[in-house]
C-alpha cells in the first residue's frame, strides 16, 4: 500500500469513529417527592426508537421477551420497552396505531360521558397520541394529531394527556387518593423523550408533576396503569411480566 493510501485509510477509519453510534436508553432510578421511578430517556438522534405489536404470523408478541428473541433472530437487540398504550381484551389496540408509517388501526374520537373514576382513563379527553417521525417525537392532543398530521413512522394513542403545553390536565386532583403504579411518556425536545414508571403507587397529579418538573417535558401521556404497566430493562433486570394476559403495543428501543 503506498503511502498516500495508508493517509487515505487513516483519514476514513478516523472518519467512521466519529459517526455516533445508535446508542440505548439510558435507564435509571429517580426519586421525586417520596415516590420511586424508573426512567429510560433517549436521544432520538442517537438511538431507534419503535413501536411493535404483531409478530411475522400476525399475532401479538404478548411479552418482551417474544419481542427480544424475534429480534435477535434479525441480529438485533432490544435494550428497552414497555407498554406502549391500551388495548382491548384481544390485545388490539383500543385507540390509533401506526407502524412503519401504515395505519393498522383508527383514531378513537368516541365521548364516554360521567365524572371522575365513571370514565374510563382513555376516555378522560383530553386524551392524545405519542407519535415518532424521522429522529423526532412528538406528543398531541388526539383531535390536534388528527388536524396537524404530523410526519408519522409509528405512533400510538393513549389517554389521558398528562401535561399539555406545559400545563397539568385540568381534571387532576392534586393530593387525590387513586394512586396506583402508573407509566408514561413525555418530550422535552423533538429528539428527546422520556419513559417512567412508578415503582410506588401515585396519583395522575403527581405522575404528570413528574414529568413536567423533574424530566422538563411539556407534554406527556399516560400509557397505562394499575397490573397493566411494565417495562423491559435487561441493564436493570427488569423483564416484567404483562397482567392482563399480554401486552398489545410495545415501545421499544433496537440496537
Amino acid at each position: 500500500m503506498t503511502p498516500a493510501a495508508i493517509r487515505l485509510t487513516a483519514v476514513l477509519l478516523l472518519g467512521l469513529a466519529l459517526v455516533p453510534a445508535r446508542a440505548a436508553a439510558a435507564c435509571r432510578g429517580e426519586s421525586f417527592e417520596g415516590s420511586d421511578y424508573i426512567v429510560c430517556s433517549f436521544d432520538l438522534t442517537q438511538s431507534d426508537v419503535r413501536m411493535f405489536w404483531r409478530d411475522a404470523e400476525g399475532e401479538p408478541y404478548r411479552t418482551f421477551s417474544a419481542l427480544a428473541e424475534a429480534l435477535s433472530g434479525e441480529g438485533q437487540s432490544l435494550p428497552f420497552a414497555m407498554n406502549g398504550g391500551m388495548y382491548g381484551s384481544d390485545l388490539a389496540p383500543i385507540g390509533l396505531y401506526i407502524e412503519h408509517g401504515r395505519e393498522l388501526v383508527a383514531a378513537n374520537t368516541t365521548t364516554v360521558a360521567g365524572e371522575g373514576s365513571a370514565v374510563p382513563n382513555f376516555y378522560k379527553k383530553p386524551n392524545g397520541v405519542f407519535y415518532l417521525g424521522d429522529d423526532a417525537a412528538g406528543i398531541l392532543e388526539t383531535g390536534r394529531y388528527l388536524n396537524v398530521r404530523p410526519e408519522t413512522n409509528f405512533a400510538t394513542q393513549s389517554g389521558p394527556m398528562l401535561v399539555i403545553d406545559g400545563e397539568i390536565h385540568p381534571a387532576f386532583i392534586e393530593g387525590s387518593s387513586d394512586r396506583k403504579r402508573r407509566d408514561g411518556v413525555g418530550v422535552s425536545s423533538p429528539t428527546e423523550v422520556h419513559f417512567a414508571i412508578s415503582e410506588d403507587r401515585v396519583n395522575f397529579w403527581d405522575f404528570a408533576r413528574f414529568f413536567r418538573d423533574r424530566l422538563g417535558s411539556d407534554d406527556a401521556l399516560f400509557l397505562d396503569g394499575g397490573s397493566a404497566p411494565g417495562i423491559y430493562a435487561p441493564a436493570l433486570g427488569r423483564n416484567d411480566p404483562p397482567g392482563h394476559g399480554g401486552y398489545g403495543p410495545i415501545i421499544g428501543a433496537v440496537e
